[in-house]
């Protein structure tokens, strides 16, 4: 089908934010905001790079994808509101396969009332997948990676690894317990969105999303707020099963892995059990895996293992320059 017939077959009949002017129909979508702060974020999907056919459907590829903007939405303390998607389409896919991608964003968009409002689309040798994301957030509340401070706690959401566990158990065909489970943590993730909008604004956190591993997630919030970081190896939570796989991937998947998009963060102490109380309202675990500190000179994150040795944590994970 022609853009023009492709884009009628897309956009919304109707719409959920009420700030929204005007949608998909003009030149730009044009939206109004007086009493809240914009957050927006944007990420590119490259095929056989961030995705393959033969590990995820069409409809997977845009659940994803859009699931991997609204978690930088969440680590910001943001309200999802709008997204916008441009897509190159090279030949080998078909028009049946680009519209189950929309409609995978369209699944996630519609649990979060979120709204497409416009895009592009051309043509190309690979497919392409960007996409805008925008939010509200309460002015003077969006939670920052440097707003970490010596003392505080370091959390994170759920389990780790179980995305890279996923794809491991789809490339790698045998018998393996809880499959579903770590390939759907793979497939469709859950934005932590629910938790991060809880947490009062009075309450001081820094927030990063787990997108690259928390080796890196944690790197960037000490180098940010200008403090150490150190993490209890035997802390970090994993899936009951996660125990199956080799202990070098264990040890990868957990730190450098990625794509779990949980939420590492740090709170003052008195402010912990707070959020251990918001969290069990939403039914979702919440670990305390550290501590952050303060070091003359470096800006680091390190691991205490079981004999007590602090060994630095490299910021290392997903390099989507590589």
């Amino acid at each position: 089908m022609d853009e023009f017939t492709f884009i009628d077959t897309i956009k919304q009949n109707s719409y959920r934010q009420s700030s929204l002017i005007k949608g998909i129909g003009d030149d730009a979508a044009v939206f109004r905001q007086n009493t809240m702060d914009i957050v927006t974020a944007v990420d590119t999907f490259v095929e056989g790079i961030h995705f393959r056919k033969d590990t995820m459907s069409a409809f997977h590829i845009g659940y994803r994808a859009l699931a991997a903007n609204i978690s930088d939405l969440a680590a910001m303390g943001s309200q999802p509101a709008f997204y916008l998607a441009s897509i190159v389409i090279p030949r080998h896919w078909s028009s049946q396969e680009v519209q189950h991608i929309f409609q995978g964003m369209k699944e996630i968009a519609t649990h979060y009332s979120m709204d497409l409002i416009g895009g592009d689309t051309v043509s190309g040798n690979e497919l392409v997948l960007s996409i805008t994301v925008m939010g509200y957030v309460a002015k003077e509340q969006v939670r920052y990676r440097g707003h970490a401070e010596i003392d505080d706690v370091v959390f994170v959401t759920g389990t780790l690894g179980d995305s890279q566990a996923g794809y491991h158990i789809l490339t790698n065909k045998m018998e393996y317990k809880d499959a579903a489970y770590f390939i759907e943590r793979h497939r469709m993730p859950t934005p932590r969105v629910a938790f991060a909008a809880c947490i009062p604004g009075n309450i001081r956190v820094a927030l990063n999303d787990v997108s690259d591993g928390i080796a890196n997630e944690a790197a960037e919030i000490a180098t940010a707020s200008k403090v150490s970081i150190q993490l209890h190896d035997e802390a970090i939570p994993v899936h009951d099963s996660f125990s199956q796989f080799s202990k070098e991937d264990q040890q990868q998947w957990k730190y450098f892995g990625g794509e779990d998009f949980e939420l590492i963060g740090t709170v003052a102490p008195k402010n912990w059990e707070i959020l251990v109380a918001l969290a069990k309202q939403l039914n979702l675990p919440l670990t305390q895996i550290g501590k952050v500190f303060f070091e003359t000179n470096h800006n680091y994150v390190y691991i205490q293992k079981g004999n007590h040795q602090l060994e630095r944590l490299l910021k290392q994970g997903y390099n989507h320059l590589k």
